[in-house]
């Protein structure tokens, strides 16, 4: 009986939905240049992926109580306590598998466990706070989880701190700057009746659209600079070549909308999270191949 409740409230904790974040991971890891173990690598994912985001979902269900769909589940099951259980066992289980890869590491899951606590519970909350909601976010999906995945596989201080490093930190930041509103402009009804003021609520549905191209746009200037200041004509021939298919659903998405709002749904929004995070991530890993076979070959 107490295995069947886990069973019922287990896909609450979305686990899938986290390959969504998978593109600043394969970012972060691009970036480097110096070389890094693949073991340390993996080991990175499955304590990001498969136990610290499926914990912060779970998390966030379990204050949500949402009643329509949400990310990655178009019909979510009701909320039990049984959830909030299952939350603890994945938190212990992400810092007892950081700390195997080092304490510096379990140190960054900590924080971004805690942070994603303040952005759901009630007596925080921060998540009803339209601008700290929105800077929590995109601070700590972009840019910490970038260099937190760098500190995971074992990357040197100096490899970290380089300025050209942190800019592209920064451009991981912008991306999910401009897309993180889009996961909420199908939410807004239920986000008012819980008192959520969310940025895509207090934008509206086309203001929503404009934030994000413009968070987008200045993320890609950044990150088309950032290349060609570091001399990787390569990778950003490789990130123009991806994001086509991005930017055109996107942008028919856009003019989908501006005939009928109500084309702001869940279904686009979650085709449009999955067409970028493959396509992010198809980009970000050819580069990593193309480092290396040019660390083979020196």
């Amino acid at each position: 009986m107490a295995f069947a409740a886990y069973r019922r409230v287990f896909p609450l904790l979305r686990i899938p939905f986290s390959v969504y974040l998978m593109p600043v991971f394969w970012f972060g890891l691009s970036a480097l240049r110096e070389p890094f173990s693949m073991w340390r690598a993996v080991g990175v994912f499955v304590v990001l992926h498969v136990l610290a985001y499926p914990a912060s979902n779970g998390y966030n269900s379990y204050y949500d109580r949402d009643e329509g769909s949400i990310g990655g589940l178009r019909q979510p099951p009701k909320v039990a306590p049984e959830l909030l259980h299952l939350v603890w066992l994945f938190d212990v289980l992400a810092i007892v598998g950081a700390s195997l890869l080092s304490v510096a590491f379990a140190g960054w899951v900590a924080v971004y466990l805690l942070i994603s606590k303040a952005y759901s519970y009630d007596g925080i909350r921060l998540k009803k706070y339209p601008l700290i909601s929105t800077l929590v976010v995109v601070l700590f999906q972009g840019a910490f989880t970038f260099l937190m995945t760098q500190v995971g596989v074992g990357a040197s201080t100096a490899a970290i701190q380089a300025p050209d490093n942190l800019l592209l930190a920064l451009v991981s930041t912008l991306f999910l700057c401009g897309s993180y509103p889009l996961t909420q402009v199908y939410q807004h009804q239920e986000d008012r009746q819980r008192g959520d003021e969310t940025l895509s609520l207090r934008l509206g549905i086309r203001g929503t659209f404009i934030f994000a191209a413009l968070g987008l746009l200045t993320g890609a200037a950044v990150l088309a600079a950032a290349y060609l200041q570091r001399h990787e004509t390569q990778n950003l021939l490789l990130f123009l070549v991806a994001t086509g298919p991005v930017v055109w659903l996107f942008s028919r998405w856009v003019w989908q909308v501006w005939r009928n709002p109500a084309a702001a749904d869940f279904e686009h929004t979650m085709r449009m999270n999955q067409v970028s995070s493959l396509c992010l991530s198809a980009a970000f890993v050819a580069m990593l191949l193309f480092q290396h076979f040019n660390w083979l070959r020196y």
